[in-house]
């Protein structure tokens, strides 16, 4: 899924001081659907590492799923 959707890919938060490397959260569509991943980028080594993907909760995003709403 996450390689077809490429194309669909937004950076939408990034986290350069991560603890380990830095990362970025990444919107995506597939099959009409939203998804979020957290990506972190290991440039030295040319390689990104998946850490996490998930559905993002519509009552924490806003309509696009892109901006976290504040509380």
């Amino acid at each position: 899924m996450l390689v077809n959707a490429v194309s669909t890919f937004k950076i939408i938060e990034s986290y350069p001081h991560d603890k380990y490397l830095p990362s970025f959260l990444v919107r995506w569509v597939f099959a009409e659907s939203v998804f979020h991943a957290q990506i972190a980028t290991d440039a030295e080594g040319n390689n990104i590492r998946i850490v996490t993907i998930y559905v993002p909760a519509p009552d924490e995003w806003n309509e696009s799923l892109e901006v976290r709403r504040t509380k």
